[in-house]
Parts: structure tokens; sequence; C-alpha cells
């Protein structure tokens, strides 16, 4: 708990952020990351294998950009530091001991930004992505599980906002989801996609109590690979069950978009 709270208060964080509870879901995530080392590992490990694939045969490696980049577990930084000139983290919030992590890079430049496009009102702000995708030094872009949270964040906001006629998290999610993978449709350079499309809640026997889709109902084309994430084994989240989540990799995504659309 002293690390949790030393975490939090040394890490600087917009205000607005910190309002819609940003610090405190970073935080909680790098809690829980601690204690499920064991089970998250083997999806670190695809995680990375993905992103190594997508930047293998690229014929430059000026800048590389990791969309909700977390805690930078989930992609192979030192690597990526080590191949790109620049590696760009985007995120709602830099942990401070992310920070000191990744010190000793100095081409790692964090940038602060909500990618799920929304405004305090509630309303699209435009496409978080658009800066990004104008600059023609982008080689590669990887959005690294952060399809799914993109509801999420509109979830917290809707939780905190006083405005009745703010549209309810289940028709905006989808519409959220849709403007991200808009936003990757307008990469020049290549994108890698990682997401978690499915949650399954499963018992001690294997049978599947619930099923819950995480992407808004959207089809995704065939992906490169597929694999389960335990993201909260049993005593997690409850005693007698663990979460369970699908999820899929894309070395080009906007490649596999274009081959699934002419098929």
């Amino acid at each position: 708990m002293l690390a949790e709270v030393l975490v939090y208060l040394t890490t600087p964080c917009p205000t607005a952020h910190r309002r819609l509870g940003h610090l405190k879901a970073a935080v909680d995530l790098w809690s829980r990351a601690g204690r499920c080392a064991a089970a998250w590992a083997p999806h670190y490990r695809q995680c990375w294998s993905v992103v190594e694939r997508a930047m293998a045969d690229l014929p430059r490696r000026r800048k590389v950009v990791v969309l909700g980049s977390g805690l930078v577990r989930d992609v192979p930084v030192a690597r990526l530091a080590a191949a790109f000139e620049t590696v760009l983290l985007v995120d709602a919030v830099h942990l401070s001991i992310v920070r000191l992590r990744l010190a000793r890079h100095r081409n790692v430049v964090l940038v602060t930004r909500d990618l799920a496009g929304l405004a305090s009102d509630g309303r699209p702000s435009g496409d978080p992505l658009a800066e990004f995708a104008a600059d023609p030094e982008v080689d590669l872009v990887v959005s690294a599980n952060l399809l799914s949270q993109i509801p999420l964040a509109y979830e917290d906001l809707a939780a905190a906002h006083t405005i009745a006629t703010l549209p309810q998290p289940d028709a905006i999610g989808p519409v959220l989801v849709a403007g991200h993978l808009a936003g990757l449709a307008g990469f020049r350079g290549r994108v890698c996609l990682l997401t978690d499309t499915e949650q399954r809640t499963v018992d001690r026997a294997g049978r599947v109590l619930e099923t819950v889709d995480l992407i808004g109902g959207h089809r995704l084309p065939v992906p490169d690979a597929c694999w389960t994430w335990t993201l909260a084994p049993f005593g997690e989240d409850g005693p007698e069950h663990e979460l369970v989540h699908a999820v899929v990799g894309y070395v080009d995504f906007n490649r596999a978009l274009r081959t699934s659309d002419a098929a």
C-alpha cells in the first residue's frame, strides 16, 4: 500500500486526467501487474513477438509511436530504443516508476495524451491520432492493448459527469472504438495492433460463466496471432473464478484490413 501511495504522489499528471481517475487507474494497474506477474508473463511474450515481427523488415526505422504505452511491459522498449531513432510513448499517465525505468533511454520521449479523443463535456474532441499520423517520419505505430480501454475512459467520464444528456457508455463505446480504428488507418507507416477482444469469466471447473465483448461488436480481420491472457487469476477478482481475455495481434493491421476487404 505504501508503494502505491508513493507512486501516486510522485507521478506528474494533468488535473483533468487526475479528476477522471486516470492516475488511480494507472497505479491500480501497476499494483495488479505485480501481483499477477506470473500469469501475465505469457501475454507479454506474445505481444513482444508480434511487435518484433512488425519491426523486423521495415525499410526505415526513424520513429515509432506506441499508443497506450501504460506500464511499457507489453512492448520491447529496449529493442525499440535500440532500433529506432526516436520512440514516442503516448498515454494519459506515465507513472513515476515507469519514468525512472525509461530514463536510461535517451531517445524515448513521453507524450501525455488522452487517446480516447473526448473533451471534458463528453463530446468528441477530434482525432487524437491526427498529429502523429501527419508526421512523415513515423515508420511504425503500435496500438498496445488500448482499443478495449477507450470505451472505459468514456465510462469514467460519464460516471463523473452531471449532464443528464450525456450518451450512455453502451451507445458511445462502439463509436469510440471505430474512431480509433479509423485513426490507425490514417498512418502511412506500418500499424501493429495488439488488442484484447473478449473477456470470459471462468470457474474452477472450466465453465464459462459470462462472456463480454470488449470492442463494441466490431469485427476485425484474421489476426497474425491470437492467444489468451489470464487477466485476473483465481483469487484476484474472486475466489472461485478467473477473468480470461482473448487477445489478437496484427503485424500489419492496415494490410490485414485491405486483404479482408478484397476477399
